[in-house]
């Protein structure tokens, strides 16, 4: 039987490492992991992710080329629009993995994220078990302060369509004796926190989730998409 040595295997082994290289590359950039991030909550056109991203179409459009070359994302014409969407839920774990890491292992990130969520602690917190509790008891409403697109693409069990912007018109048909509970794209997202210093500001109780769908999805919970 014929064998290789070491050295003669070692181009193969070098290849390897370079293809996995291509997805670390393909991740390497702020804003390209922010596109990510949205795709991850839903499918959206170049269009929409550029104003969601707060860049310029062609910059938006020059890094989802990037990201489809490494087979992170995938695209499907619309008429005169490209929709974007992940290529695999294998892409959204990789995000989130990625994501706990750099938490982990970089105390910059925790100081960082308190400058950007500046009302942080200043609301009550809810566990997914008490969400899930005080939901089948009746005793909380649950908003999902995304946009609808988002909602749409799934959304926590009982959670209501309620986006930031739409709050202060719709804020008379919630009920006003019972706790509202915010969730939005997950603990790095300040939507949910800005939704509840309005409903403070009407004098409402408020709690937050700072899951979104995606960590309920990772821990094995099944979302909604009525």
């Amino acid at each position: 039987m014929m064998t290789f040595s070491s050295t003669e295997k070692r181009p193969k082994k070098e290849q390897l490492y370079s293809l996995f290289s291509q997805i670390a590359a393909a991740m390497a950039n702020p804003h390209r992991l922010e596109l990510l991030d949205l795709l991850a909550q839903s499918p959206r056109t170049v269009e929409e992710l550029a104003q969601e991203a707060s860049m310029s179409i062609a910059n938006t459009s020059q890094h989802l080329q990037r990201l489809k070359q490494a087979r992170l994302v995938v695209s499907e014409k619309e008429g005169l629009y490209v929709r974007y969407r992940l290529a695999d839920p294998a892409v959204a774990r990789l995000w989130l993995e990625m994501r706990a890491v750099a938490h982990q292992q970089l105390a910059d990130v925790e100081h960082v994220l308190d400058a950007y969520r500046q009302r942080r602690y200043e609301f009550e917190n809810v566990s997914v078990e008490e969400l899930r509790t005080r939901l089948q008891l009746g005793e909380i409403i649950l908003l999902d302060v995304r946009p609808e697109v988002e909602y749409e693409n799934g959304h926590l069990p009982g959670a209501l369509s309620l986006p930031l912007e739409e709050i202060e018109q719709k804020l008379a048909g919630l009920p006003d004796d019972k706790t509202i509970v915010a969730y939005c794209r997950g603990p790095y997202c300040v939507i949910a926190d800005d939704a509840l210093e309005i409903l403070v500001a009407h004098g409402r109780h408020v709690a937050r989730l700072e899951e979104g769908v995606l960590e309920w999805q990772q821990a094995g919970h099944a979302v909604s998409y009525e």
